[in-house]
């Protein structure tokens, strides 16, 4: 008798569980955080390696039909920027539609990741672009003068301390470096032309480093729609054929002693 009605429960459970995709839970929409600056440190900033690693999960998981970046990141550290953008690649690979849903900031490194998605939504407000590379030294030669203190460098290699804080950069030095950030800038002007379908000259013509608001950037073909996350997970059921209201698959939170702690 019990052991019945167990059974019994277990499969209208079953049932109910089971969507028409044969897969428990349903087809669904999965929703990839992007927050934080890029490449310093998931202690510090965003963690990189997870994102690509949930990416990869959700290429191979059946159940997962399309995907949304929630990106809000001012930007960050260029190689691990390009390993997201790749990771989301693959994704579209696999037949597998990606929406960006930019945030308060989605600028430089983070819209880099955002135009690797097949459709970018934005807030009127939110901040984004900021298409460009800078390198920032520092040349404290007068300061240590004045305290008396002389900084002696022993290398081997002509360029080995490029950079070197302890004196003036030398023309040849700023040339190479000039060079170094021309090309990885020229990787970013490829990328957007690419992702957003259009031709580098164009995307040179606003790719000054400037920021844009979501309203500017939908103007220039940035993004493009106006919205929110709900829209941008609505558009991404769509593109995957399913019904308005999907099954939406939320990052699982990691527990923290001190926002524990913090909340008590």
């Amino acid at each position: 008798g019990v052991g019945v009605l167990v059974l019994f429960v277990f499969t209208v459970w079953l049932i109910l569980a089971v969507s028409d995709d044969g897969l428990p839970g349903g087809a669904k929409v999965a929703v990839v955080e992007v927050e934080g600056v890029i490449g310093v440190g998931a202690d510090r900033g965003l963690d990189t390696e997870s994102i690509i690693r949930t990416l990869g999960e959700y290429r191979d998981d059946p159940s997962v039909r399309a995907v949304v970046l929630r990106i809000d990141s001012p930007g960050g550290v260029v190689a691990p920027t390009q390993e997201i953008f790749t990771a989301v690649r693959r994704l579209r690979e696999a037949k597998k539609p990606v929406v960006a849903s930019l945030g308060s900031v989605a600028a430089s490194g983070g819209y880099y990741v955002a135009v690797s998605a097949d459709r970018i939504f934005a807030s009127p407000g939110t901040l984004t672009g900021s298409i460009g590379v800078v390198m920032q030294l520092a040349n404290v030669e007068g300061l240590l003068k004045k305290v008396g203190v002389e900084y002696v460098v022993v290398k081997a290699g002509a360029y080995k301390d490029v950079g070197n804080f302890a004196r003036a950069m030398t023309p040849e030095e700023r040339r190479v470096l000039q060079s170094l950030l021309d090309d990885v800038y020229d990787q970013f002007i490829s990328a957007v032309a690419e992702g957003r379908g259009l031709e580098p000259q164009a995307v040179r013509a606003f790719a000054e480093g400037r920021i844009y608001s979501g309203r500017q950037a939908h103007g220039l073909k940035m993004v493009d729609d106006l919205g929110g996350l709900e829209d941008a997970i609505e558009a991404a059921a769509k593109m995957a054929g399913l019904p308005p209201k999907p099954k939406v698959l939320y990052p699982r939170r990691r527990f923290s002693l001190r926002e524990l702690l913090r909340n008590e």
